[in-house]
């Protein structure tokens, strides 16, 4: 079998409870529940696509650019064909809504690749008359990185506080006046950083802050929804941490690559 550079999923064995949530996650079949944790039982029905990352509650799964077997779209629909017909056609919406064909021709164009790292254009959009002024920034601190704030810092008391996917600001193009005036900010890469750092430092935030409210702003590709995972465990530990329980309003936000709210969930 052909040999590919590409992205994969990677499962830490070390983490991995063997909840499972992630095996109904991957339209392809190719993750498993062996002797109690998820394994990727073939490479070559992996697409890379990362659909099942935002669904581990323990950050076991992740993406990573290996020398690997060539994604077989063709041996995927074969094999859902004779094993689970009726996926196919989510399988097929899978494809699609990241930019790319159920045909095999079209997937091994792309290197079977997470929708975070495809080259996508679209046309300029029409745009109505602007004002001229300028538009004043609505951050109130420094610094924003989770890895460097303070959880201690007085800008966390209280605060109205929101966990940025770092794609977002860039993204959503009303992100100053609607989602960060009056709040305190943290920004996060959930598929490129440190999540184990990152959740010890936010449930200190919580623990410590006792935020009036969380918001949890993510992009649509599958490998972001991670962040929201992070928040949920964050506050769970800082729950743990108090002895009781932190009654906070919570609500995460899915943006999506043109800009566009596409997903509220309180």
């Amino acid at each position: 079998m052909a040999k590919l550079k590409r992205n994969i999923i990677q499962i830490d064995e070390e983490k991995c409870d063997g909840c499972g949530l992630c095996i109904p996650s991957c339209p392809e079949g190719a993750l498993q529940l062996i002797d109690g944790k998820a394994r990727l039982v073939r490479q070559d029905f992996c697409d890379g696509l990362g659909a099942c990352l935002g669904d581990c509650p323990q950050d076991a799964l992740h993406l990573i650019e290996e020398l690997v077997d060539a994604y077989d779209e063709q041996g995927v629909l074969d094999h859902l064909q004779q094993a689970a017909p009726e996926l196919v056609e989510k399988h097929r919406q899978h494809l699609e809504q990241h930019g790319m064909s159920s045909t095999p021709a079209a997937h091994t164009a792309t290197g079977g690749g997470c929708p975070s790292a495809l080259s996508l254009q679209w046309g300029e959009q029409a745009r109505a008359e602007v004002s001229q002024e300028k538009t004043e920034s609505e951050l109130r601190q420094w610094p924003v990185q989770l890895h460097l704030v303070s959880p201690r810092a007085p800008y966390f008391q209280g605060a109205d506080l929101v966990l940025v996917a770092d794609c977002v600001p860039f993204a959503y193009a009303d992100f100053h006046r609607d989602w960060l005036r009056d709040k305190a900010v943290v920004i996060c890469c959930p598929k490129l950083d440190n999540l184990t750092g990152y959740l010890e430092k936010l449930t200190e935030i919580i623990t410590t802050g006792r935020p009036r409210r969380i918001t949890v702003l993510h992009m649509e590709v599958p490998c972001c929804g991670g962040i929201v995972q992070l928040a949920r465990q964050a506050l769970a530990l800082a729950a743990q941490a108090t002895g009781s329980a932190i009654e906070i309003p919570f609500q995460s936000v899915k943006i999506g690559i043109k800009g566009e709210v596409l997903e509220t969930v309180r």
